[in-house]
């Protein structure tokens, strides 16, 4: 859904959408499952900034929630994960900061956004918005085993017959030094 600031002139955008899964591209190892619903509003502040230089921005604030499928970070299994959450953000046009040079910034601005000629796309709202919800670190279960590093196979279904102490071949050069009394001793 693009949201321009000629639709916000006439009146703020009451936002009721249901995305359906595949609408949104996340990244690899999130899955959107089910419809995303998203309920709130869209409305155009007219920023001052004097001699009759004014900016639109859209305040975009509204709250998300939908079903989503994320891979365990160790056995890489997939994972049923709710996700809700609320936003209040400020989208300013591009061409609006776009001064030359450098200029220092206050600790507002750091929250703003920007749009492009053409408008604003909800759906790059809401996928940025989606990410930022999404937890650190996903496990199928606590007492996950993960892959093994060796043959790849899932520990949790897997017996693998892999050697657990395998050493790094990169460490066979220095095998034999403790034995030859060239090994380095530490100095206090």
């Amino acid at each position: 859904m693009l949201i321009t600031t000629a639709q916000l002139h006439k009146e703020p955008i009451a936002l009721d959408e249901n995305l359906p899964e595949g609408a949104i591209d996340y990244t690899a190892d999130v899955r959107q499952v089910g419809p995303l619903s998203v309920k709130g509003r869209a409305e155009l502040i007219e920023e001052h900034r004097g001699h009759g230089d004014i900016v639109d921005d859209i305040r975009l604030r509204a709250k998300f929630s939908g079903e989503f499928e994320l891979l365990c970070a160790r056995c890489l299994e997939p994972v049923s994960e709710t996700l809700k959450g609320e936003f209040d953000l400020i989208f300013r046009p591009e061409a609006a900061d776009a001064e030359a040079g450098e200029r220092a910034i206050t600790e507002e601005e750091t929250e703003i956004g920007y749009y492009g000629k053409s408008g604003l796309l909800l759906e790059d709202a809401i996928r940025e918005q989606v990410l930022l919800a999404l937890p650190g670190r996903t496990l199928c279960r606590e007492d996950c085993q993960g892959l093994c590093p060796h043959c790849g196979a899932n520990r949790n279904s897997t017996p693998c017959r892999c050697e657990e102490s395998r050493t790094d071949p990169r460490w066979n050069a220095l095998a034999g030094l403790a034995d030859k009394g060239l090994a380095v001793k530490p100095t206090a």
